[in-house]
Order: structure tokens, then C-alpha cells, then sequence
């Protein structure tokens, strides 16, 4: 419990020794394409947790997108290995995804989604200063809602990208 951990680019090979944290109820997965191209195209926003022994602990994906006041970050990803969680790995992935979308994309908020049910993610998120915007019916396959959570980012002086929306929209109706 007490030796470092290193967050470091995510590579190519770490596809091949990730297994023990996507094989997860509690994780989305995705095919070996959107991973490369997140990779490829947002290589900043793609970090890995890794142990000493240089096992894999966690990961974080994701982008930079939307237009003018809503160009923002986006976490398409966070997940810490379950034999590794309750080490505030997750924030600290948290927290390099928020530091790359301030100061390398100057955005004005970081978004996510999360299952309405996993009260635990939503719990961290909010500790981490993540508010809910909006909820987002049958966001996951079309059986479970999502809330959309942000966090203003220093750019958003008057933190106008959290003010929350006071209806629920459907997948279609998102932005990107």
C-alpha cells in the first residue's frame, strides 16, 4: 500500500495487459479500434495508472471537443483494476484529465456520464467537485438513464457550463 504508482501515456501494448481491470461489471468496454483511436487522436487525455512491478492499475480516456462555451473535456473512461480501488487512483487520473483540459485545451468544463445506479462513482465525482447537469434517459443501451456531471474548469469564470438543466433529455438530443 505504501509504494509508488506512476501515471504515465497509455501505449499501444498496454491493450495486451489491461484485461484485469476491464474484466469488470462496473467497467465499459469498448472494441480494439476505439481504443487506438482515442490513442491515436487524443494521446494527452489517454493516461495509465501502473504499479511498480509494472502491472496495470487503471486507466483514463478521454477528449477535447464542442464549440465556442462549450468546448470542453470529456471522460470517456476512468476505471482502477478492483484488487487496486480505494487508493484514490481514479482521482488522481481525475485530476490529470482536468490539469490536461485547463491547460492544454483551455477548456470551460470537463463533463462525464455515469450510471444513475453506481451511486459510489457519483459519490467520488462529487467530492471531486462534479456536479449533475442533466440526466440522459436510457443513455446505456437504452435501459439505464446517465447523468451528465460537469465541473467548470478556471475559464468558466461564471461557471455558466454547470448551471443544471431542469429536464431530462434523450441520447439524441446530446450535443456530441
Amino acid at each position: 500500500r505504501g509504494t509508488m504508482t506512476t501515471t504515465r501515456p497509455f501505449r499501444c501494448e498496454d491493450m495486451f495487459k489491461f484485461n484485469n481491470i476491464n474484466l469488470d461489471a462496473l467497467t465499459e468496454t469498448y472494441n480494439v479500434s476505439f481504443y487506438y483511436h482515442y490513442l491515436a487522436t487524443f494521446p494527452d487525455y489517454f493516461k495509465a495508472e501502473e504499479h511498480p512491478n509494472g502491472r496495470l492499475m487503471g486507466y483514463i480516456m478521454g477528449k477535447a471537443e464542442g464549440e465556442g462555451e462549450l468546448w470542453h473535456g470529456h471522460v470517456t473512461a476512468v476505471t482502477v483494476a478492483p484488487e487496486f480501488r480505494r487508493r484514490r487512483l481514479a482521482t488522481k487520473l481525475m485530476r490529470s484529465l482536468e490539469t490536461t483540459s485547463e491547460r492544454v485545451y483551455n477548456a470551460y468544463f470537463v463533463d462525464l456520464f455515469v450510471r444513475v445506479s453506481n451511486d459510489l462513482a457519483i459519490g467520488m465525482y462529487t467530492r471531486l467537485g462534479y456536479s449533475v447537469y442533466r440526466r440522459v434517459l436510457g443513455y446505456y443501451s437504452g435501459e439505464e438513464d446517465a447523468f451528465d456531471m460537469r465541473k467548470a474548469m478556471p475559464r468558466d469564470v461564471h461557471k455558466k457550463s454547470i448551471v443544471p438543466l431542469p429536464h431530462p433529455i434523450t441520447p439524441d438530443d446530446l450535443e456530441w
